[in-house]
């Protein structure tokens, strides 16, 4: 870090997918800030409102079509017609699960805690929750306030602070 250089004070993730890949890396994100004294504010939005929905987070899945970024064992590209058979979706995701509890990845749920634990805050979309019809009662007891896209850039305030899309 050169001297010009300011350490970063918050960062402000806004979570708009519900695909585990998506998910994940919002929640790794904001742990790992917290983990480093950032201050973490994250946001869930549109489709991402389902890894904050209690009905939702634990059935979250990965997309087998349309990812490029999707490999089979051995690094070799994923054919995209191929997550298009029945049953393929499904297996992927719980192989992704399995991979991720063999490394101590904890479920979504455990990780909002750990995440406010260490004074990170949940908020959830108006608007989002407004489309499909979700009240507060619907969301996971680690979501701080249900937020206007006004009143969240409001919290992203101040210096040294960034926002991050996942």
């Amino acid at each position: 870090m050169n001297k010009e250089d300011k350490p970063l004070k918050k960062v402000c993730i806004i979570c708009a997918k519900a695909s585990i890949e998506d998910v994940y890396a919002t929640l790794v994100m904001a742990n790992g800030a917290v983990m480093e004294g950032i201050e973490a504010k994250v946001f869930f939005t549109f489709f991402g409102l389902d890894a904050i929905t209690k009905k939702q987070m634990k059935k979250l899945h990965t997309s087998t079509t349309g990812n490029p970024g999707m490999r089979m064992p051995g690094g070799l590209p994923f054919p995209t017609l191929l997550g298009t058979l029945p049953g393929v979706e499904a297996g992927v995701s719980a192989m992704m699960k399995k991979q991720m509890e063999d490394l101590d990845i904890p479920p979504v749920d455990e990780f909002l805690e750990m995440i406010t634990a260490g004074g990170g805050e949940i908020y959830a979309c108006k608007l989002a929750m407004d489309m499909f019809k979700l009240t507060k009662e619907d969301l996971s007891d680690e979501v701080s306030a249900v937020l206007t896209i006004g009143e969240f850039y409001e919290k992203a305030g101040g210096e040294n602070t960034q926002i991050i899309f996942t």
